[in-house]
């Protein structure tokens, strides 16, 4: 994300506040969904689907402000790619994923899409990874077994937030 927003400065002012303020409202849903969703394994609808929008419209007038539409194409590819993989997986296992890792998904789809596709498959994996690493470190200090129950939203975050950082786009 780094290197996109470098983009936008060069571009267009506007478009970079806009892309600014949408990763600062990705950051702060990150940290309120993760607190919800680590105290009672649920991701609320009050929070979760209102960013399908406000996120939208934010990186639209970033994309159309830079004068790179496509972005906002394949941010829309990737909301939908995520979805419909984390869709997937819970259809095969509902007992396995909630409904609103399926909700989530889909908004950070739209981010990493905003980047670039290999945003959205090192995005959707770095989730797992972190959720797999989350449930070995409760089993390495005896707080859960195998069989515990964690809330995979954090880890989809984690995972998301990473890779807009770190991998460069």
């Amino acid at each position: 994300m780094v290197a996109r927003l470098t983009e936008m400065w060069d571009s267009s002012l506007f478009a970079f506040l806009c892309a600014v303020a949408a990763c600062l409202y990705l950051l702060w849903l990150a940290v309120l969904l993760s607190v919800i969703d680590i105290r009672t394994h649920t991701l609320p609808n009050r929070y979760v689907l209102p960013a399908y929008p406000i996120a939208g419209v934010l990186l639209l007038a970033a994309a159309l402000a830079a004068g790179t539409p496509h972005h906002l194409l394949n941010a829309v590819g990737g909301a939908v790619a995520m979805a419909a993989l984390y869709w997937l997986l819970w259809f095969a296992y509902p007992a396995g994923m909630g409904f609103g890792d399926v909700k989530l998904a889909g908004v950070l789809g739209l981010f990493l899409g905003f980047l670039g596709w290999q945003h959205v498959l090192l995005g959707a994996a770095a989730g797992f990874v972190a959720g797999g690493l989350w449930g070995l470190a409760l089993m390495a200090s005896r707080r859960g077994t195998a069989k515990s129950s964690i809330p995979f939203g954090p880890s989809m975050l984690a995972g998301a937030l990473a890779v807009m950082v770190l991998v460069p786009g």
